[in-house]
């Protein structure tokens, strides 16, 4: 009886099992045939193409060129017993983070002062490396700060690491010796570890906190400085001339090409305000536009020329002094 019975329940196994790979099959030829039908219909009716629109380059015009002083520190922080002002570190850090995000910009041809400094000069340049150069950046770290906190429980422990700085930033028009922006940033950063029953991570002194301070207070900065440094027009000046045509400073490193064309202004007049003392500049006038022709290239920079054409107005000029190539702005 029982063998019978063992045989019967095998029997309806074997034939659910048919039944059930028979419907598996069965549903597999109509996903096919599905498949078939619409990978005829997508042939006879394609889908639309999606085109998408390739961003353009957005140009970065002209580039101004920026003289970054070394940054001073007037904190505390680092001037132990054999501290030299040489190798602050507070110093060259502030002055690395902050070239670094006015490169990434595009904007600007950096020059940065040379170890060997003369500090008797203009914030540490040679008069010629200043020719052509805008604007002098001089910054200090006036507040930089270290703290922990620890939190300590009966079968935890954590450690949280915080550096605060706060940096002040200048600039200087070269051409006048006039603070034209100045302007205070604060910003912090900060590590934590923890453990649990004795298993999780550790931590000595963390170092690389104190350059993401920094950075971050010179972030909170760095659209303000770009803004001010590129709000005046783009300006250069005649070295000479050869027949009819004219050689201004500035070549392909500042993003001229051929084929720009420049205005030509004769400098205004100064007077003297009788109540500060100092001379004021009045507005130039327009005398003539020039046209780039060709570009005279150099591996330095400073020595790039471009060879201009006069294409409107005049320059009777001798002394090219009075004259100043500014960025045409129609």
């Amino acid at each position: 009886m029982n063998k019978i019975l063992a045989i019967f329940i095998l029997a309806i196994f074997l034939f659910a099992g048919e039944s059930i790979n028979a419907q598996s099959k069965k549903e597999l030829r109509k996903q096919k045939k599905a498949e078939r039908l619409k990978a005829a219909e997508l042939a006879d009716n394609p889908s639309p193409v999606l085109i998408v629109p390739q961003k353009p380059d957005v140009p970065v015009g002209l580039k101004r060129k920026v003289a970054i002083a070394r940054f001073s520190n007037e904190t505390l922080y680092g001037k132990g017993v054999f501290y030299t002002k040489e190798n602050d570190p507070l110093e060259k850090m502030s002055t690395d983070i902050l070239s670094s995000k006015l490169a990434q910009s595009g904007k600007f041809i950096l020059l940065e002062r040379s170890d060997d400094f003369d500090a008797d000069s203009n914030y540490g340049f040679k008069k010629e490396d200043l020719l052509g150069v805008d604007y002098i950046i001089v910054g200090s770290v006036s507040e930089f700060g270290r703290k922990d906190e620890t939190d300590t429980k009966l079968l935890s422990r954590s450690r949280e690491q915080f550096a605060i700085a706060t940096v002040n930033i200048r600039l200087i028009d070269v051409k006048t010796g006039q603070i034209i922006y100045g302007e205070e940033g604060s910003g912090q950063s900060s590590t934590q570890n923890k453990t649990s029953f004795g298993v999780g991570s550790t931590a000595s002194y963390d170092t690389s906190i104190n350059d993401q301070a920094i950075s971050a207070a010179i972030s909170k900065l760095i659209d303000n400085i770009i803004n001010k440094l590129t709000d005046s027009p783009w300006k250069s000046f005649i070295l000479d001339k050869d027949g009819e045509t004219y050689f201004i400073a500035g070549g392909k490193s500042q993003g001229i090409k051929i084929g720009d064309v420049f205005d030509v202004e004769k400098k205004g007049r100064q007077i003297k305000n009788p109540q500060t003392g100092g001379m004021i500049s009045l507005p130039g006038t327009n005398i003539a536009k020039i046209t780039v022709i060709q570009l005279l290239d150099s591996p330095i920079p400073n020595n790039e020329l471009s060879i201009c054409v006069i294409s409107e107005g005049t320059i009777n000029e001798v002394e090219y002094s009075n004259l100043i190539v500014k960025e045409n702005e129609n």
